[in-house]
């Protein structure tokens, strides 16, 4: 946590030399030069508190609702771009001032009610704390994580006031220099326009700098290449280039295989941190490769972590996950993070996602999605200090190709692509009638259905659900309401599965004896089909498809 609140501290004096800090510049400049001695106190007092108030309240909306820090920068970017262009156009500015003039005139009565402008710079500061925050970018991205991650309120409220600290040393420069500068020249008052003008070219020069995505502290380091070292020696391969601590495992309902472990436990230990959950296509079919990796690498000192993160409420059941961890042969420690507290820790956002930590305890490697195996063998095989390289894995077929169809949901919550004429009643019964043709990636459903926020239940026998798609696979979360086995029937373009029958289809007829996910196609190449799927009676669920 001391070296957190340091690095806090650290990244809060870099905004000095971010593309960020120019539209605030005039705001600290101008402000500063009104009223008082005490005013740029009362400014850099104002902004500290702003900023700490705001990733409070930013730590308890992302832990509670898994927001996206991208969704809030971009939105921020956008806010600055329409800002420099009303900074570039004399008429736009005018009425952005005669907008803003009863804030400017309540600040005008503060200062000089103030006296010495304290009181005023404190709301003047907050004010452009509030406008500043959210234009951080990247580097508050990272400090929000850093918060996020911490096990105690206090922990991340020391981040806070350290990364706002930081911040405030070079604004409160900023505001005692400028202030004795600007009451010696008067450049900026006679060439108010040029200026104005000036300043929102570089606003829309930071936009398009920040929505680049380029990190300028890459093009300033540089790492190890394999030409640099000796033959034969490995290298960390797509290592992180600030490697961080590993955030603690946080509200585990349950361990299997395993007693409760922390990170603090394992230091000493190489270890893969696996989110997944046992309905996701892509989840599954990671995993042959990480049971390989726990029975070649356990005995050498790899620990593997399965942390269960829950998409659907079936999936919180432990004997549900039980039942997953025997079918798949995985025999490592599995936590169930059914409130994603753990995946909240880590700001994670993936099924699946893997994070590589050393001995150390620190994160080095990280990689989302499928892929990247043999990546990943490699950087096991440099942690665990093995001096060759692990035999070529050979990837399966790539689980998404160009023009497959998406992922598709059916409860109301995420349904998409929805054909019927009759409207998806919310928690309610209803009877569907098939449309005479689907277009691709439409679905539609026959019969009697309730449509729930993550699911739709068959209300009668032969209720149905017909699907245009395009794809080698076809997968389908399948459950039983009632717990009794279900026989669900299997058509593709108008007949019997046949041969283009999936794993779990044989002889084109689906028994479905727990949630979980189930192959019904398998064409064997991309291509198109009209799948349909018959119920033999009622509580058939069924949740999502997935494709492949």
């Amino acid at each position: 946590m001391i070296v957190d609140i340091g690095l806090a501290f650290l990244e809060g004096l870099a905004l000095i030399v971010s593309p960020c800090i120019l539209p605030v510049l005039p705001l600290v400049l101008a402000a500063s030069v009104e009223g008082g001695r005490r005013r740029p106190y009362g400014i850099i007092i104002g902004f500290v508190l702003a900023f700490s108030l705001f990733a409070l309240v930013s730590r308890k909306i992302v832990l509670a609702l898994g927001i996206d820090l991208d969704v809030i920068k971009n939105v921020s970017l956008v806010l600055l771009a329409l800002f420099g262009l009303v900074l570039l156009s004399s008429k736009l500015s005018e009425k952005f001032s005669a907008a803003t003039q009863g804030a400017a005139n309540y600040g005008n009565d503060l200062a000089s009610k103030g006296g010495d402008g304290l009181l005023s710079g404190v709301m003047i500061g907050a004010l452009i704390g509030l406008v500043w925050t959210p234009c951080a970018g990247p580097i508050l991205a990272a400090v929000l994580v850093q918060v996020i991650r911490q096990q105690s309120d206090l922990a991340g409220n020391l981040i806070i006031v350290a990364f706002a600290l930081g911040a405030g040393v070079p604004m409160f420069i900023i505001a005692m220099t400028g202030r004795k500068i600007m009451k010696k020249l008067g450049f900026l008052t006679r060439h108010a326009e040029a200026v104005r003008r000036g300043f929102g070219v570089l606003i829309l020069l930071s936009v398009a700098y920040i929505a680049s995505g380029v990190d300028a502290q890459s093009l300033l380091t540089s790492s190890r290449t394999e030409a640099q070292l000796p033959a034969g020696e490995l290298v960390l391969q797509n290592g992180l280039s600030q490697p961080y601590a590993a955030p603690e495992f946080a509200g585990i309902e349950a361990w299997i295989n395993s007693n409760p472990l922390t990170m603090q436990s394992l230091k000493g230990k190489v270890v893969l941190i696996d989110f997944w959950t046992y309905s996701c296509i892509n989840c599954v079919r990671t995993l042959p490769y990480i049971t390989e990796w726990d029975r070649k690498y356990r005995d050498q000192g790899l620990v593997i972590v399965g942390v269960h993160a829950p998409e659907f409420e079936f999936e919180k059941k432990l004997d549900n996950v039980k039942a997953a961890l025997a079918q798949h042969g995985i025999r490592y420690p599995v936590a169930l993070d059914n409130q994603l507290a753990t995946w909240g820790n880590f700001a994670n956002r993936y099924w699946p996602a893997h994070y590589l930590i050393d001995k150390e305890g620190k994160v080095v490697y990280t990689h989302f999605g499928e892929g990247e195996y043999g990546v990943t063998e490699n950087n096991i095989r440099y942690l665990l200090g093995l001096k060759s390289s692990a035999a070529t894995v050979e990837s399966q077929a790539p689980a998404f190709l160009p023009g497959q169809t998406p992922e598709t949901y059916l409860g109301y919550e995420r349904a998409e692509n929805f054909a019927g004429k009759e409207p998806l009643a919310h928690d309610a019964e209803s009877a569907f009638r098939f449309p005479d043709s689907l277009d691709g990636n439409q679905w539609a459903l026959s019969g009697k259905w309730k449509v729930a926020a993550e699911k739709i239940v068959a209300g009668e026998q032969g209720a149905a659900l017909r699907l245009n798609f395009t794809a080698r696979k076809v997968f389908l979360v399948l459950g039983t309401a009632s717990g009794q086995p279900l026989h669900v029937a299997i058509r593709l373009n108008g007949v019997a599965a046949g041969a283009a029958a999936g794993k779990d289809a044989s002889g084109s007829v689906v028994t479905v004896e727990r949630n979980t996910l189930y192959q019904l196609i398998d064409q064997k190449t991309l291509k198109d089909g009209l799948l349909e799927i018959k119920a033999d009676a009622p509580g058939l669920e069924a949740y999502a498809f997935t494709f492949g």
